[in-house]
């Protein structure tokens, strides 16, 4: 099983996919790495040899922030726009939309389930009675 930066990669995909499943590595850069390195692209990652892996390893280890250490820049990137107080540090440090998107409607990955405020019958019927 090849393993790569902490992450077991699926032994029945292509390896140009299946490099995908490292956090920071998309399909451009995957096919990058394996036309470089002169590993077929449509090998199966089972398939691959020790030394093919080890050569993998290398490679991204050597050449691109994946996994922890990206994971990391990124969280340090967006706490420092918060520390500075600028538009989008207040953005998500209330957790919307920081793009530009409009939140009168949608945004409700962001912001979270509607919180509606019922003004329904109920409460009419109840102000009538006591006023």
């Amino acid at each position: 099983m090849a393993r790569i930066a902490g992450v077991d990669l699926p032994r029945n995909k292509r390896i140009d996919i299946g490099l995908t499943q490292v956090y920071g590595i998309g399909r451009y850069i995957a096919s990058k790495i394996v036309a470089d390195l002169q590993i077929d692209s449509a090998k199966k990652t089972g398939d691959l040899t020790e030394d093919e892996i080890t050569r993998l390893r290398g490679k991204i280890i050597q050449e691109y922030k994946v996994e922890g250490d990206l994971r990391r820049e990124i969280d340090l990137n967006i706490k420092r726009l918060m520390d500075i107080n600028s538009y989008r540090g207040l953005r998500h440090r209330r957790q919307l939309p920081v793009r530009g998107q409009r939140t009168s409607t949608n945004a409700r990955t962001r912001k979270g389930k509607a919180r509606t405020i019922s003004v329904g019958r109920k409460s009419k019927e109840a102000a009538r009675k006591s006023g």
